[in-house]
Order: structure tokens, then C-alpha cells, then sequence
């Protein structure tokens, strides 16, 4: 019998895995802890994703959904074409926004990212979404009124997910908008300094 296919409940029990890799880490989670963290009865999560890789996976795909539907609305309102202090703000805003209102998320993707380097069916999932995510941003780009090589933002996203290891991995307290914006700058400037 296929899994249910109930599209609202799915979205429920892939946050709870979010929710239980970012606060329990890889070895926390299990269909338990999903139904537990998302108030649902025991059984539910394994009827939705039968296997703990199905789990895993579903919660790689939210967190890629999570993320556009993110980087979609902090830049929906911009009046374009932007500059390159503008581009500066928007990056440190959503970058201190992910290590401190986002940061389980974050952790979670810190988690799956590990676990994928063990599961080949994870590692390909998670691969596969690394092309349409670099599109996705390029295409923001030239929303923007950006026209910023693909290459540089490639660069950008590498150093932006290196940038945010660092300050979601702090205590949160010492996470400031000052700190991401000066790491901003540099990535951004250091980035684009032919531009």
C-alpha cells in the first residue's frame, strides 16, 4: 500500500524531523521522536515514510523548500535594480536571521549534510538538489538586477554556508546583525572585487 498522501500532515511530520535533527542530532532521530515532536500517535510518521531514509529524505526536500520560500520573500518587496551595499544588507539580514530564528534548521542541515557523506541515497538527493538551488539564486540575482557571473555565485553560496557553519554554531547569544554584516562585506567584496 502506498503512503499516504495527506500533503499538509507530510509538510507536519518533515518539520519534526527538522525540529528533532537540529536539537538531537542524527543518532535522535526515529519515527518516534517525529510523531512525538509533531503531536501525532505513534505510527504515524512510518505510515507517511516507511523507512528512516525516507525520513531523512523528506527532511533534505523541506529544508530546500523552506529555504527558496525564504530567499523568495526577503527579497520579493526589493526595488531593483539593487547595488552592492544593498546586496551586502539583504545577505547579512538572511544571515543572521538563519543562525539565530532558523538555527535548528540550520543544525539539521548540518546533521543531513554529515549523514549524507554515509548514505549514498542521501548523498545523491542532496547533490541533486545543489543545480537547481545554484539556478534558483542566479535567477534571483537577475531579478535583482544583479548580473553576477554564475561562477561568483557559486562562490557566494559556498561562502555564505561557511559563514553560516560558523555563527549557528556559536551560542546564540554571541550572534550578532554587526558580526554577519561585517562577514558579509568581505565575502561580498572579496567575491566581486572585478565587478
Amino acid at each position: 500500500m502506498p503512503p499516504p498522501q495527506n500533503l499538509e500532515r507530510r509538510r507536519a511530520l518533515a518539520d519534526a524531523a527538522i525540529e528533532v535533527l537540529g536539537h538531537a542530532g542524527i543518532h535522535g532521530l526515529s519515527h518516534r521522536s517525529v510523531d512525538e515532536r509533531a503531536d501525532l500517535p505513534p505510527g504515524t510518521a512510518s505510515n507517511y515514510f516507511r523507512s528512516r531514509d525516507a525520513l531523512l529524505q523528506a527532511a533534505a526536500d523541506r529544508v530546500i523548500e523552506l529555504h527558496k520560500r525564504d530567499m523568495t520573500a526577503a527579497t520579493g518587496g526589493t526595488p531593483t535594480p539593487i547595488d552592492r551595499e544593498t546586496l551586502i544588507e539583504l545577505m547579512a539580514l538572511s544571515l543572521h536571521h538563519a543562525a539565530t530564528e532558523q538555527r535548528t534548521r540550520y543544525l539539521a542541515v548540518y546533521e543531513l549534510t554529515l549523514e549524507a557523506t554515509r548514505r549514498p541515497h542521501l548523498r545523491e538527493a542532496l547533490a541533486q538538489l545543489a543545480e537547481p538551488t545554484l539556478d534558483f539564486t542566479v535567477q534571483m540575482h537577475r531579478d535583482l538586477g544583479l548580473n553576477t557571473p554564475r561562477i561568483q555565485v557559486q562562490a557566494l553560496i559556498t561562502l555564505y554556508g561557511a559563514t553560516l557553519f560558523d555563527l549557528a554554531t556559536r551560542p546564540p547569544e554571541t550572534v550578532t546583525l554587526e558580526d554577519a554584516r561585517t562577514l558579509t562585506q568581505a565575502m561580498v567584496n572579496g567575491t566581486l572585487s572585478g565587478m
